[in-house]
């Protein structure tokens, strides 16, 4: 009988502290937020506005810019990083600021061809980065069920509010840094790339 009770006591007890184990560890996964997509993205610091594009390589650290470009609609696009990534890729990261009295919808940014286009709305799955050394353009990776790795805002960008955003691209060969980010009807927006971080 006592033998029983021990073995039932050390089973409930085995139990419990199989159950908090599996709590802490579901509650050291979560993100927290709202589960959208931005809580997954890198969130560049708030920066003044600096006039025109750098050239300074990967990200500055310093909360400057690597460059920035005025579009229509008074939209400004904000590139924070530019990172060469383990694996043969490259993450772009940045921020969109609608600077205009109407909400944005981000028009041709989720691009032109028409399968990636209707799976990413309101995203940046139109850019590219073009390498001019190379005389290659470079589109942003997608999934295999044609989902770009990249940022889709969900909703459009109310007037005078910001958003972050990030795009994935196959890395151009080592040397090439210099590129190019071109999006839309944005002017392209030069930056070097800098080394894995």
């Amino acid at each position: 009988m006592n033998l029983r009770r021990t073995t039932g006591l050390r089973r409930g007890l085995t139990a419990v502290a199989l159950s908090a184990g599996l709590v802490l560890a579901a509650a050291g996964c979560g993100g927290g937020g709202d589960g959208g997509d931005d809580t997954k993205e890198p969130r560049p610091s708030p920066t003044e506005e600096d006039g025109g594009g750098g050239d300074r390589p990967g990200g500055t650290g310093n909360g400057e810019p690597l460059a920035e470009v005025r579009g229509g609609d008074d939209i400004t696009l904000t590139i924070a990083s530019a990172r060469r990534e383990s694996g043969g890729f490259v993450t772009v990261t940045g921020k969109v600021t609608n600077g205009g009295g109407k909400v944005w919808v981000a028009p041709g940014w989720e691009g032109e061809e028409s399968e990636v286009a209707l799976r990413n709305k309101l995203s940046v799955a139109g850019a590219k980065l073009v390498d001019k050394k190379g005389k290659k353009r470079y589109l942003v990776l997608r999934d295999t069920e044609g989902r770009c790795l990249c940022t889709s805002f969900g909703q459009p960008i109310q007037a005078g509010k910001s958003k972050t955003w990030y795009a994935q691209f196959p890395a151009p060969p080592e040397g090439n840094d210099k590129v190019e980010f071109q999006i839309a009807d944005m002017p392209p927006a030069g930056v070097t790339l800098g080394g894995e971080g």
